[in-house]
């Protein structure tokens, strides 16, 4: 699943053009290395978010097409 399409399924991130912008601006990076919103996202990624002063880290336990809003949180772990 591509890294925008990840952002939005998990609702870590509300849009899928939002987690789009997010990518090209380099304020997402995968395993340590800034990634474009066409990453494909595997179990045990380890994504990191930046937005001003903060970072967030998240792996990644699960990838699903469709998730309802209840399980959504159930697709990553947040990490620090």
């Amino acid at each position: 699943m591509r890294l925008d399409k990840f952002l939005k399924v998990s609702r870590i991130i509300k849009r899928r053009t939002i987690a789009n912008e997010a990518c090209d601006s380099g304020r997402v990076s995968v395993n340590g290395n800034i990634a474009k919103a066409s990453y494909d996202v595997k179990v045990g990624d380890v994504l990191e978010l930046r937005f001003g002063e903060k970072i967030t880290k998240f792996e990644v336990l699960e990838v699903l097409e469709h998730v309802s809003k209840d399980t959504a949180s159930q697709l990553y772990r947040v990490i620090g």
